[in-house]
């Protein structure tokens, strides 16, 4: 097999060998070469000590000398290379006790989390496959090198990877894989945060985020969304829904474009709904107020993942709205517009449009034909520019002062009075009127 690889990675590797040493381009841009895909970086690895590469080569940085590393600058790259390493024993599922460095590709090889990621190229060997990397995407298998529990125990988030991959990669897991997933799903509680975040948004913008259904089956999400445990746990009997709280959600999901605000979005619009659930006489399930609680809670969680103010913003915003059902008419989008903010349409439409099509038949002509009337109100405002917000006022609070109006609340009053019927009546959003009947 054939690896084009970069200019500057073959150099690297060359200049290693030239100077007695093995050198490999290693893992995933080796797995995203065979599937035709565009690697986002090239990781090198050696048999060469970190000192012994820094003295090949003039420009480096100490990137991670204690796990052998070393980031070495071509140009304007840079490129990490790493020594063969063995790793010791793991206490806290994520850092070995001891790192040893090592001459032998395999026992290299041997520490890495899975097959696909596990194989090594240069244009002298060729591909060095000794795990079965290859026959597994050929497969279309994500599996464990070695023995998945060993591999799982050195970093737990690794048990999140094999969904990730499967997910990005349509894949499915090897059994054995699967098995000791389930085993050591509660070792996924000594995570970060930070790091678990980063593979969950990497599954939701993947053309599978379905898989976090699988996820949950594995015991994962108990770990880090148990919110979402009970979503699945929770029924909808009623007209509008076809399925359970949790597979509207990840339908949901599924519906909407590949952006991560969007789908976090449709992730969490319903996450509220169990604790909402009340059933009536005639046994129709309602979840009365389920937006406010959804909004709440997406807060929460979104803040307990260490998501940044920006993003738990637009999303609590989108969940708080996801259920707005707007009568047709410029009025009612004008006033939607002022209440939920005109910055976040249209992106609400795609959260509406989701939400919708997550939902059963019922009604379902009847809602498409509502939403589609609402976004030509909203584009026939925004063509006619038409006023939704104070700064869309044609008065301001200087003009008022330069009437005679004290500051203070009373300015505010006056321009929210101003709005109210500008909001109503767009015609009426002209200075001189406006001054003359407020003033």
């Amino acid at each position: 097999m054939k690896i084009d690889l970069p200019v500057r990675v073959r150099e690297i590797i060359e200049e290693l060998n030239k100077a007695g040493y093995e050198a490999y381009a290693v893992g995933g841009c080796v797995r995203d070469s065979i599937l035709g895909r565009i690697p986002n970086d090239w990781d090198i690895t050696t048999s060469a000590r970190p000192e012994e590469v820094k003295r090949i080569f003039k420009r480096t940085v100490d990137t991670g000398l204690k796990h052998g590393t070393v980031t070495v600058l071509k140009g304007k790259e840079a490129y990490e290379v790493t020594t063969y390493r063995i790793d010791g024993e793991y206490e806290d599922s994520r850092h070995p006790k001891s790192v040893e460095f090592t001459a032998n590709l395999r026992e290299d090889l041997l520490r890495r989390d899975f097959t696909i990621n596990a194989m090594a190229y240069n244009d002298t060997d060729g591909l060095v496959d000794i795990f079965g990397g290859l026959e597994d995407i050929e497969k279309k298998t994500v599996r464990c090198v070695g023995c998945a529990r060993e591999r799982f125990t050195e970093d737990a988030l690794r048990l999140l990877r094999a969904i990730r991959f499967a997910a990005q990669l349509k894949y499915k897991i090897d059994e054995e894989t699967v098995e000791a997933i389930k085993e050591l799903a509660p070792s996924l509680q000594k995570i970060s945060a930070e790091r678990i975040r980063s593979e969950l948004d990497k599954i939701l913008v993947s053309d599978n985020p379905a898989i976090l259904k699988t996820a949950y089956e594995l015991g994962l999400t108990a770990w880090f969304l148990p919110e979402l445990d009970e979503c699945f746990k929770t029924p909808q009997n009623n007209p509008h829904h076809c399925y359970g709280v949790g597979d509207h959600i990840i339908k949901a999901v599924e519906c909407i474009e590949k952006d991560r605000v969007l789908r976090l979005s449709m992730l969490l619009h319903d996450i509220a709904k169990p604790e909402c659930l009340k059933t009536d006489e005639k046994g129709i399930d309602h979840f009365h107020g389920h937006q406010l609680k959804s909004f709440d809670k997406s807060k929460e969680i979104l803040r307990r993942l260490k998501y940044d103010n920006d993003t738990i913003d637009k999303v609590s915003r989108f969940v708080r709205f996801h259920d707005e059902r707007l009568e047709p008419g410029c009025i009612y989008m004008r006033r939607a517009m002022n209440r939920i903010g005109s910055d976040a349409f249209p992106e609400i439409f795609k959260i509406w449009r989701a939400d919708l099509e997550a939902q059963s038949d019922y009604m379902r002509e009847e809602k498409f034909i509502r939403l589609e009337k609402n976004i030509a109100d909203y584009e026939e405002i925004i063509r006619q520019n038409e006023c939704v917000s104070l700064k869309d006022l044609s008065v301001t609070g200087k003009d008022l002062i330069e009437k005679g109006i004290p500051g203070g609340p009373q300015i505010g009053e006056i321009l929210n009075k101003m709005l109210e019927e500008v909001i109503e009546n767009p015609e009426s959003n002209n200075k001189e009127y406006l001054l003359g009947k407020y003033v």
